[in-house]
């Protein structure tokens, strides 16, 4: 992926589709791992570096994005801490299993899906009336998107906040702020178990870092105070369509 450097134009629209990506998923509770991962595919970066590149920008903007939302006091620990405590260490656990690459990029290509349903507003949709949360189902639900979020790469956030709003346990800013943290402790999990089977990082890791942040911060400043931006929406979830489909049929 090196030689995105040696093209100015290139690199523009690289970095520029990093920062679109950390503004929108941060304005809405998400880290962006799943977008960054799409568009390091797009641009051929070396796969065993992926995983780690994404979850350390998801790191940083997810907790951008929690900070902010927990600043509008939208956070509710009751509802987090059933996800956190079972998808924790099967976050951990997942990084440690090895996927098959075609299989690796069609489960991410599915997973894509998800951020570009949410993105055109067909799903995750503001509940009308609130249910009462489920601890047993919380534990389970966060197990599962812990294991799947280790193996792949991502935080989580783009499968639990659908999850959350379509049972009608929060409300969006709620599911947004929970689903931040969420992203955030599965991150550093997933970081950790990638770590320690000797996977590191691009060496332009920290101009991707500086991107992102700058994306993130913006991005979860305007969204925790109802800022939506609809052309921003509608390209970058063509941007994902794109890679989703190249990863699904590659």
């Amino acid at each position: 992926m090196t030689e995105i450097f040696n093209s100015p134009f290139i690199l523009i629209l690289f970095l520029t589709l990093l920062f679109v990506l950390a503004f929108l998923y941060s304005s809405v509770g998400h880290g962006g791992a799943s977008g960054y991962l799409a568009v390091l595919v797009l641009f051929n970066a070396a796969p065993e570096t992926m995983k780690t590149s994404a979850l350390m920008l998801n790191v940083f903007v997810s907790l951008i994005s929690f900070t902010m939302y927990a600043r509008s006091g939208y956070f509710n620990w009751k509802l987090f801490l059933p996800f956190a405590l079972a998808s924790i260490p099967a976050a951990y656990f997942g990084a440690g299993i090895q996927l098959d690459e075609s299989l690796y990029k069609k489960i991410l290509g599915v997973c894509l899906l998800f951020p570009i349903l949410r993105l055109f507003g067909l799903i995750g949709t503001e509940p009308e009336d609130l249910k009462p949360f489920n601890w047993v189902y919380g534990l389970i639900l966060g197990a599962v998107i812990g294991l799947l979020s280790g193996m792949i790469g991502i935080g989580g956030g783009i499968l639990l906040s659908p999850i959350i709003l379509l049972l009608h346990w929060a409300k969006m800013k709620e599911t947004a702020a929970v689903s931040a943290l969420f992203i955030f402790v599965n991150s550093i999990a997933g970081l950790v178990g990638h770590l320690s089977k000797g996977i590191l990082f691009e060496s332009y890791i920290f101009i991707l870092l500086a991107i992102a942040i700058a994306g993130g911060l913006l991005g979860s400043y305007l969204g925790a105070r109802m800022f939506q931006n609809k052309l921003l929406s509608y390209i970058l979830a063509f941007v994902l369509l794109i890679a989703s489909i190249k990863l699904i049929i590659t």
